[in-house]
């Protein structure tokens, strides 16, 4: 590899962007369940310098690694006014540039393992010299573009019958195991889990987007970008590696979700779980929550935060 140091964490690892502690609940969540489904692999924070105090407090105090990152933003970006969130997610990108690694899988921090997805660390990638050129950049599963809340500012090609998801609904085992060509639907990769041979050269692609004034029209950010760049160039996963909780729903895809086979929940949109939870701790704590897949993250953060108790840790995340 060329480095006298070992990198951070060893060769291989998962990564996880924090820019605030509003999410902290989240990473603390999500790293509990991937010892607890066994990973080898330790959970890397990527922190930006906005990242306080209190929030590097709690990292340390868990042994969770930590590594400062920059914050990334394009020369002409979207006004993200409807999804202020976005304003982050340009910073997803980072994992293609720490190349002391041989293998980044970045997670978002609204996500929990609930099986072991290991070999995601071995899957075939483009070797890093390539630099972007072959077929096999990274992989991700697809994003939905359903729009299942109607969401006014979405783009208008965003619809079921443009879903890489619905082309599997008539093949749902297959939907278990494989992911819907990379070119199905919009072929737009959801950038919540992206599996990575850090590179230069394919960094370097991506600054160079950043650059350009074509991200003015990115309604999705990092993942917008990805999906243009790389167009039909990335390994699609199936859904189980990133299980968007509103496949789920009753009418949405609901013809390929199996609750046994899932690997990763994420929690896309608001509420976030542990938001859900603090209302109701507000509210005399019923239990009751919207969506019946947050009930799984309660009840990982309730085990994650009665261990910590037990071992004299209590703070507020």
């Amino acid at each position: 590899m060329g480095h006298n140091t070992q990198p951070l964490g060893g060769s291989k690892v998962w990564t996880t962007l924090i820019t605030n502690t509003e999410y902290l609940s989240g990473l603390l969540t999500l790293e509990y369940s991937l010892k607890k489904v066994g990973s080898k692999y330790p959970l890397v924070a990527l922190y930006t310098d906005s990242f306080p105090a209190e929030g590097h407090q709690a990292l340390d105090s868990r042994g969770i690694l930590k590594r400062h990152v920059p914050y990334l933003l394009p020369s002409v970006s979207k006004d993200y006014t409807n999804d202020v969130r976005f304003y982050d997610c340009w910073s997803k990108l980072t994992p293609f540039s720490l190349t002391e690694y041989d293998r980044v899988v970045q997670l978002d921090s609204d996500m929990v393992a609930l099986q072991n997805m290991d070999e995601l660390m071995d899957l075939e990638l483009d070797a890093p010299e390539l630099a972007g050129t072959g077929n096999r950049v990274f992989a991700a599963s697809h994003a939905c573009v359903c729009n299942p809340l109607q969401k006014p500012h979405y783009p208008k090609d965003w619809i079921p019958a443009n879903c890489a998801y619905t082309s599997q609904h008539n093949t749902p085992d297959i939907a278990q195991t494989a992911g819907a060509s990379a070119t199905a639907g919009l072929g737009i990769p959801n950038g919540g889990l992206q599996v990575v041979n850090p590179s230069q050269g394919t960094y370097e692609k991506i600054s160079t987007q950043l650059g350009s004034a074509t991200t003015s029209s990115y309604d999705f950010a990092d993942q917008s970008l990805l999906g243009d760049v790389f167009y039909g160039r990335w390994v699609a996963l199936p859904y189980i590696y990133n299980a968007l909780k509103t496949l789920r729903w009753k009418g949405v895809h609901d013809a390929i979700w199996r609750d046994e086979n899932v690997k990763n929940v994420h929690y896309i949109l608001s509420p976030k779980p542990w938001n859900e939870l603090a209302d109701n701790q507000e509210q005399g704590g019923s239990k009751s929550t919207q969506d019946p897949s947050h009930a799984w993250w309660i009840s990982l953060n309730e085990e994650r935060l009665k261990e910590e108790r037990n071992n004299g840790l209590n703070d507020q995340f």
